[in-house]
């Protein structure tokens, strides 16, 4: 006789979730390697990247939030969607000033989107998502340095090469979420008997 651990459903959001999360986190250690080569003078190509990296965040939101069942936690994806898509605005609009406003919208974007994917990453605890210490982290460090980039940008030498660095700390911890969850798919599948 065999039981199943594991829903279908959950099943299936798990392993929409592994792929969402490694492709996130690979497009954001890539991103961060073309940024740092690119963004020297605030001319087109570096707003340009700017704007795209918070549009990366907004497509996955929404691909998140059509594989999320109804909820808290898919509200909570929507509006992070929404609010990385304004940020993607707000920062092509600041790029037309000087680095310290770019820093600063880029601030006040990690500050909401990092305590975002701390709610998310609270919601999807338990057996069957795993602990989401990695999102959870990398929600945290989100919204510490967030806080961080707007005193920066507040400072006398505001600087964007911090960017490169947020995202590709980010995307590790992105795709270390995406390999614990494929750990815990099979884990789940082995323990079907």
């Amino acid at each position: 006789m065999s039981t199943q651990t594991s829903t279908p459903t959950v099943t299936g959001e798990r392993d929409s979730l592994l792929r969402l999360y490694l492709g996130r986190g690979v497009l954001a250690v890539a991103w961060a390697l073309v940024f740092a080569g690119a963004h020297d003078n605030l001319d087109t190509v570096a707003i340009t990247l700017l704007v795209v990296y918070p549009l990366i965040d907004a497509v996955s939101s929404l691909i998140d939030y059509r594989a999320t069942p109804n909820g808290t936690e898919r509200r909570v994806t929507a509006f992070n969607g929404v609010l990385s898509t304004l940020a993607a605005l707000a920062i092509g609009i600041a790029g037309a000033g000087d680095e310290a406003s770019v820093l600063h919208v880029f601030g006040v974007w990690a500050i909401v989107s990092g305590a975002a994917q701390v709610i998310v990453g609270i919601r999807r605890r338990g057996p069957e998502l795993g602990k989401q210490w990695p999102t959870l982290i990398s929600g945290g460090l989100s919204f510490l340095v967030g806080i961080t980039y707007n005193i920066q940008a507040a400072g006398d030498n505001p600087s964007l090469d911090v960017l490169s660095v947020y995202a590709t700390g980010g995307g590790v911890w992105f795709i270390l979420q995406a390999l614990l969850l494929g750990w815990k798919s099979r884990q789940l599948r082995t323990r079907t008997v």
